[in-house]
């Protein structure tokens, strides 16, 4: 376990700002610390910030096989407008046609059980196995996401996983993304001028109506507060 190098970070980097958080990690462990982008416009910020200090760092997506088609062309925009290599990682094959054959190939609108072991064969399991090794894990967690987040630090400890997660964006809000991403002209989700907030499997994915949480959008049939795959646990 990493709790002394965790309460160190802390301690560390409590005055700094998000980018230079990432530059303080980046030159004191870049060997042990991965980046998981989503494609999201919080992700987009933080991978122009990282290509800016160092484009070697291993940035990684989860590709669950049910993304959107604007996912797949901003993965390709990034890595030409960053000159970085998007690491993809699939869910097991034998595992998704084992699940598909036995509950059907939309089994997560038939139960919540259903859609939780989708994410997991789709999301969990190859989330592990990118991690391997890994010590530091930066995301694009915002408090601002949802119920869920709203108690989630800059810098903590991921019990599921054993590392230290990273959240440099952690207290932003959406203006501040929003403005970062025009000012440095970052490439974005054309879904987002769809009324997309969050975006992720296209089953699983609907625009969202202004005032709705931003989260609303994902796995819309389900009647609880607490939108997530099982990625972000707490």
């Amino acid at each position: 376990m990493n709790f002394e190098l965790l309460e160190k970070l802390k301690e560390q980097t409590k005055e700094m700002t998000a980018f230079e958080l990432l530059s303080f990690l980046i030159n004191k462990e870049s060997k042990d610390l991965a980046f998981a982008t989503s494609l999201g416009i919080e992700d987009q910020v933080i991978t122009e910030m990282i290509s800016s200090l160092d484009s070697s760092i291993r940035i990684f997506v989860l590709d669950t096989g049910r993304f959107f088609p604007e996912t797949y062309d901003l993965i390709e925009r990034t890595n030409s407008r960053f000159n970085v290599k998007i690491e993809i990682f699939f869910p097991n094959a034998e595992s998704v046609e084992n699940m598909v054959n036995k509950k059907g190939i939309n089994l997560f609108y038939n139960s919540v059980e259903n859609r939780q072991l989708c994410c997991r064969i789709r999301k969990i399991e190859p989330l592990k196995r990118a991690l391997k090794d890994v010590k530091i894990w930066i995301t694009g967690l915002r408090n601002e996401h949802s119920v869920s987040r709203a108690e989630s630090s800059r810098i903590e400890w991921d019990d599921t996983n054993q590392l230290i997660k990273v959240n440099p964006l952690i207290d932003w809000k959406e203006k501040n993304v929003w403005d970062y991403i025009s000012k440095k002209n970052i490439p974005f989700n054309s879904l987002y001028n769809k009324g997309f907030k969050s975006i992720g499997c296209q089953p699983c994915t609907r625009a969202v109506d202004l005032g709705e949480n931003p989260r609303a959008g994902r796995w819309w049939w389900e009647n609880n507060e607490n939108k997530e795959c099982g990625l972000h646990r707490r």
